[in-house]
């Protein structure tokens, strides 16, 4: 019975970890059914992009409300967490605050803690109100309601609960240590929790010691739901950011990709040298499909953007489309990229593997030609990406497979795709009557 705990919480912490490491697993493999891209070029630009970007959030801090506080949210999880390290070994081994013999880093450590704690707490109530009593335009937009607001809310509930109960442990635990109770040596520093003493003047020790112990555990279960938790919610961008801001294109931000197909023959048709009835070359090779209609036609890089995508609304609140009330919401389209790609990837487990012609795509299903033609390729949302997501790739993307396999593009652009393939540029003019307006004098 001694071990009981031990083994218990072991048990606990394989359950978590496996649960993880299954979603991970399940995570990539999404990811992996798109097209594969050679991305390792120029790696000390991408080290740099995800150490500024990242890391470093130098895109939150724009704007400086919601940046700061992100800011201190985010280093006081993560900071906070390191404390999870100390749970985990004195969980498996049966021990107490084994780290207490470094002695006043140890206090400074844990007092650290506390105020990042508390700072958490803060910004998570203010980043409450913002949504649900302010009601910030950006988070009440269509594509917000239901599952993505509720959410968003339920992270913030899970954070404020897990700071509280790292606050409760500690007082408790700091109140054991004045009480001289076995087992709870002198140790740390508690400028936040010592507050909440006061609260358990007159308890047994037996008393604190269960709450001690309640908080503990809960607090390192608590940690092990929210990391499994995050494959189902948009804070997957806490792990996701990372891999996404270093693999993310080094391309001036305004260029836009073109088919390689298309390319060649467009120097084909420009190189005078050429001979335009030569037979192709025997390495070259047509794509299946021009663009994309479903996430299985997209690259990798851009499943991996669904993923991160932080559903902060940033690039929609940019975006000018649907500043003058278009339907399209570069949220939404990120967010249709990873609803489709996740129901893919149910069909696959649902079918050991293969995937079961649904009658469904990426295209009409779930995102609408109206959002696509909406855009007015500006970039704007891909500059205002905090994690440096590309919603523009995948419309440019849906665009191309309209005009090349459909044909369906909107009737003015067709006609000014007549133009430049009759007349040599957009205007219905012939190429020899194009200066006679200087003779309209």
């Amino acid at each position: 019975m001694e071990y009981l705990p031990n083994i218990l919480f072991a048990l606990v912490l394989l359950i978590g970890v496996g649960f993880f490491a299954t979603n991970v697993k399940k995570l990539a493999r999404n990811i992996k059914l798109g097209k594969a891209l050679d991305l390792t070029h120029n790696k000390p630009q991408r080290w740099k992009n995800m150490a500024k970007i990242a890391l470093g959030q130098s895109k939150m801090v724009v704007r400086p409300i919601a940046g700061i506080l992100h800011i201190l949210v985010y280093v006081g999880f993560i900071i906070i967490n390191i404390e999870v390290l100390e749970i985990i070994i004195d969980g498996l081994l049966g021990t107490h605050r084994i780290f207490a013999p470094l002695g006043s880093i140890y206090d400074v450590l844990i007092g650290s803690f506390e105020v990042l704690a508390f700072l958490v707490i803060v910004s998570v109530i203010i980043f409450w109100i913002r949504r649900n009593v302010i009601k910030l335009h950006r988070f009440i937009k269509p594509e917000m309601k239901g599952w993505p607001k509720n959410d968003a809310d339920l992270i913030l509930y899970i954070e404020l609960v897990l700071m509280f109960l790292f606050l409760t442990m500690n007082a408790a635990d700091f109140q054991l240590q004045q009480l001289n109770a076995p087992h709870y040596t002198q140790a740390g520093s508690f400028p936040v929790s010592q507050f909440l003493v006061p609260l358990f003047d007159g308890m047994a020790t037996q008393s604190l010691i269960l709450i001690e112990r309640t908080a503990w555990w809960l607090h390192i279960a608590g940690i092990l739901f929210f990391l499994n938790y995050l494959y189902y919610s948009k804070h997957l961008h806490i792990l996701l950011a990372f891999p996404n801001t270093y693999f993310g294109k080094l391309d001036a931000v305004g260029k836009i990709k073109n088919l390689d197909s298309v390319t060649q023959e467009v120097m084909l048709m420009m190189d005078p040298e050429a001979d335009p009835y030569a037979a192709p070359a025997e390495d070259a090779t047509e794509p299946e499909k021009f663009g994309a209609s479903d996430v299985t036609d997209l690259d990798r890089l851009q499943l991996l953007n669904a993923y991160t995508c932080t559903e902060c609304g940033r690039c929609t609140s940019e975006c000018p489309a649907n500043l003058t009330g278009k339907k399209l919401s570069p949220r939404k389209i990120m967010m249709d990229t990873r609803d489709r790609l996740e129901e893919v990837g149910k069909n696959l487990d649902a079918n050991k593997g293969n995937f079961v012609d649904d009658g469904k795509q990426l295209l009409d299903d779930y995102i609408t030609r109206e959002e696509l033609w909406a855009c007015t390729s500006c970039n704007a949302c891909t500059e205002a990406c905090p994690v440096s997501i590309d919603p523009l790739s995948i419309i440019m993307d849906m665009r191309q497979y309209l005009v090349m396999e459909q044909s369906a593009a909107p009737t003015d652009l067709n006609n000014m795709m007549g133009n430049i393939e009759n007349n040599g540029a957009p205007w219905p003019f012939n190429q020899m009557d194009r200066l006679n307006w200087k003779d309209e004098t």
